[in-house]
Order: C-alpha cells, then sequence, then structure tokens
C-alpha cells in the first residue's frame, strides 16, 4: 500500500470511527448505492469479475444492516427487514445470473430510502458509536 492510500484508508476509518449513529447509516446507504452504480456499469461492459465484487460488497452492507436493525422497536421495522431480505436474494441473483435488470430493482428500491435516512439524519444529530463501519472499507 503506497503513502497515499494508507492515509485514505486512515481517514476514512478515522471518519467512521467517529460518526452518529445516523451518519454511519447513511454512509452505509452511500456506499452501498456506489457499489449498485458500479455492479451495474460492470454489468453493462459484461466485465462479470467487478460486477460480482461490487454486488458481493453490497451484500455484505445489506447483511448489516438487517443485522443491526431492530424491527420490533418501531412500527415499520418489519418491513424494512423484508425489504432488506429481498433485496439480499436479489443481490445474490443478480451476481448468479449476471442480471443487470435485478440489480436495477435493487437501485430503484433502495434509491428512496438512501433519499429518507439522509434527510432524517440532517434533522437528527446523535453521539458517536462504534459500530457497523466494517463493511464500508
Amino acid at each position: 500500500m503506497n503513502d497515499l492510500a494508507a492515509a485514505r484508508a486512515a481517514y476514512n476509518r478515522d471518519a467512521v470511527l467517529s460518526a452518529s449513529p445516523a451518519r454511519l447509516l447513511t454512509m452505509l446507504y452511500d456506499r452501498l448505492l456506489l457499489d449498485l452504480h458500479r455492479a451495474e456499469a460492470a454489468q453493462g461492459a459484461q466485465n462479470w469479475t467487478v460486477a460480482a465484487q461490487n454486488l458481493l460488497h453490497a451484500q455484505d452492507i445489506v447483511a448489516e444492516l438487517t443485522s443491526s436493525l431492530k424491527p420490533d422497536l418501531w412500527e415499520g421495522g418489519p418491513n424494512l427487514l423484508a425489504l432488506y431480505q429481498f433485496v439480499s436474494r436479489s443481490l445474490v441473483s443478480a451476481n448468479v445470473y449476471k442480471d443487470p435488470a435485478r440489480t436495477r430493482e435493487c437501485i430503484a428500491l433502495l434509491e428512496p430510502l438512501r433519499a429518507a435516512w439522509h434527510e432524517a439524519a440532517a434533522e437528527t444529530p446523535a453521539p458517536a458509536y462504534q459500530g457497523l463501519g466494517q463493511v464500508l472499507a
């Protein structure tokens, strides 16, 4: 790893470790959508290795979001859990069957959630939390 890459990794690690729960959630969604857009572009170019890498990382993020969700604590929790489970299955299918339509479907489902979480995070400052950060790397 060169000096620039090491500095970037340290900066990203520090940003994740010092992020509030709301900010960390928006960071996860931002990275999730970045992975999905990269996967879609790679699928379009039939670069299946790059598509698979991005889809696998997206699956890791969805798994982290799923495991950190407490659906019994709020009315929308069970529906969000069901959405995460659907997206997880769709990402596997998009990867296995090299199906960009599935990737686009996941993007279409998750983009509005990302926007909503960003809006909520802007309105809700919270203390720093030291979890959920491993899948952002």
